[in-house]
């Protein structure tokens, strides 16, 4: 049998290892894209309504935050395993630009959030005509 020490060269190799977005089911993991316009960030949201999730956006930091609340078996203490999180989660982000937030829209479906966040008009990519002289 082999004996396995953690040592921490071991220790952080372990948590490299660990998949996206990991930090113990409670961080939200997050696809965030940019095209010309808007952010467009999306964020799988498996069990919560619209009305469980909370949207904030405050000089162009993002931030999601959801709770569900615990069931009368999970008060119970009635399971036998364990592993879909209930509670709440919390997670911001920076926008590397600058955004217009009153034109920011949000849905749920199928259990993926998306945010959708226009860039502000001088965040936006200019196109400049090149005169011949």
């Amino acid at each position: 049998m082999t004996t396995y020490y953690l040592t921490p060269w071991n220790y952080r190799r372990m948590r490299s290892h660990r998949p996206v977005g990991f930090n113990g089911g409670r961080r939200l993991p997050l696809d965030v894209q940019s095209d010309g316009e808007d952010y467009v960030i999306t964020a799988p949201v498996p069990g919560f309504k619209a009305e469980d999730l909370q949207i904030e956006i405050l000089d162009d930091v993002l931030t999601l935050k959801g709770e569900i609340e615990s069931d009368e078996v999970e008060k119970s203490g009635g399971y036998l395993l364990r592993e879909i999180h209930r509670g709440s989660f919390s997670r911001s982000l920076r926008l590397p630009e600058a955004t217009d937030s009153s034109k920011a829209e949000a849905k749920v479906e199928d259990g993926l959030l998306t945010v959708r966040i226009p860039k502000s008009e001088e965040a936006r990519p200019k196109e400049i005509k090149v005169k011949a002289s």
